[in-house]
């Protein structure tokens, strides 16, 4: 039997084990039908796609749809009542009003922001929230770094920062800390609560049932669903969130650069602004010195929105609405629980294990981001980029690094406050070197492996088989 033949077999072997274990997987077939064809190119070119949390890929479809869209059309710039920009402006206004519905936000109350991305709609919460000294931003440890940056601004109002811990092994949040900051909270005291529906480094799902009872403690609350909502139905109505921010390219691959803040309108209505661009006032002055901010979203959305492209986000939700992300969701949490027994199960002769996983062991409550380090048979951690780049020879696209995420990396190796401290206390950067003198032997990143849309069994098959090559090493 040829090696080929050989690797066939067991490859039909290990699906039909799979299938025995996770049959509701059955269900998704239809999936396999379209990766070949809206996703051949990945088979066609070899691709084991891997980093859907990194960002999702896009059908072909969708570029069709689009394509044909600005074949059939001319349009302006919306900033006028021209016919060409009033057909930008009615497309345009077309999928923001799409946007609410696909997420169940009421357009009553809530409204849609297009900004470059998460990262975007991040910073526009946090430059214009309405911070004071005595006020607090409380956050969980695994926020992405764009939540983490709002405290800058929180600070430089004179508020104070609470950071949730995520306790080890699991990395879920403290439950019992953020049942203290519910407690104390003062009336009067305006506070922000933030926290990522599932966390891009662990996978971890935290409760959606935080939303409404930091409300009924006053909080505002940001969830970021950009982790979330590419394989998880979100319900905007159900959860009543006061800020929502999401990266379409995350969810369905194309267009990049375009992302969008979900506001509720009382709650848009209490941010102040700290400057004012093209398109966001109603009236402006040199010599008077004023200006008057338009309304609503027009208030927040800087120069011109990029009109050509947002018309593919409609496109974009439409095409995930056919799939349907219940669909989706079902398929990529099947094909997780099996990489995460077979992963788990990977041990050297030594009977060291080949993996150190960060985040939940089974499918409760979690994502299919599973987050790990290798480690060589006498127990030494392998490093993450020498592991990246032996997957390349494999064109296996993973991602490796922090992910943005330092909170979790810091509590997966046990870093105090002390140990981070001394690292921003001289006024020169610490370059990359230094740092791994801090870390002292432990990780500085990891490497993430992350399943959406086009993701099957040959898939995290491969995986494993990448992953089985280390074994005794």
């Amino acid at each position: 039997m040829t090696n080929h033949a050989a690797t066939v077999r067991s490859l039909e072997q290990a699906y039909q084990n799979f299938l025995e274990r996770y049959p509701a997987y059955r269900d998704t077939l239809t999936l396999d039908r379209l990766r070949a064809a809206e996703y051949r190119r990945l088979d066609e070119q070899g691709h084991i796609y891997l980093d859907y949390t990194g960002g999702s890929l896009y059908a072909d479809h969708q570029l069709t749809e689009h394509m044909n869209l600005l074949r059939r059309g001319v349009f302006g710039n919306p900033h006028s009542s021209n016919p060409t920009s009033m057909a930008a402006t009615q497309l345009d206004e077309h999928a923001r009003a799409f946007v609410l519905e696909f997420f169940n936000a009421s357009p009553d109350e809530y409204v849609v922001i297009f900004t470059q991305n998460a990262s975007g709609a991040l910073k526009l919460v946090g430059e214009a929230y309405p911070f004071a000294a005595g006020d607090r931003f409380i956050l969980t440890f695994d926020n992405h770094n764009s939540v983490n940056g709002i405290r800058e601004f929180a600070r430089g109002k004179g508020a104070d920062v609470h950071y949730i811990p995520v306790l080890p092994p699991d990395l879920r949040a403290d439950e019992r800390e953020f049942e203290r900051l519910l407690a104390e909270t003062r009336p009067g005291q305006k506070t922000l609560f933030a926290y990522p529906a599932q966390s891009n480094f662990s996978g971890v799902q935290h409760p959606l049932e935080w939303i409404p009872r930091a409300r009924a403690a006053g909080w505002d609350v940001l969830v970021d669903f950009a982790a979330f909502a590419p394989t998880n139905h979100v319900d905007i109505q159900r959860w009543q969130p006061d800020f929502v921010d999401l990266s379409f390219y995350k969810i369905f691959g194309y267009p990049t650069g375009i992302g969008c803040l979900i506001a509720r309108k009382d709650k848009l209505a209490r941010l102040h602004r700290p400057w004012f661009a093209g398109g966001t006032i109603t009236m402006a002055s040199v010599q008077g010195g004023g200006h008057y901010l338009a309304e609503g979203e027009q208030g927040f959305e800087d120069g011109t929105i990029n009109y050509l492209n947002i018309p593919a986000v409609e496109i974009g939700l439409k095409y995930i609405q056919s799939v349907g992300i219940d669909l989706i969701h079902e398929r990529v949490m099947a094909l997780a629980g099996w990489l995460l027994d077979e992963l788990l199960a990977l041990r050297h002769s030594t009977g060291q294990p080949l993996i150190r996983l960060y985040g939940p062991t089974d499918t409760t409550m979690r994502g299919a981001t599973i987050t790990v380090n290798l480690f060589d048979r006498d127990g030494h951690l392998l490093d993450f980029r020498d592991v990246e780049a032996k997957a390349n020879t494999h064109n296996i696209s993973l991602r490796t690094g922090c992910f943005c995420n330092p909170g979790a990396g810091e509590v997966i190796n046990n870093l105090t406050a002390a140990d981070m401290e001394p690292c921003f206390q001289n006024e020169e950067r610490m370059t990359f070197e230094q740092f791994l003198l801090v870390m002292d032997g432990r990780a500085s990143g990891a490497v993430r492996i992350s399943l959406g849309i086009a993701s099957n069994f040959v898939d995290v098959y491969h995986l494993v088989q990448f992953a089985r090559g280390y074994v005794d090493v």
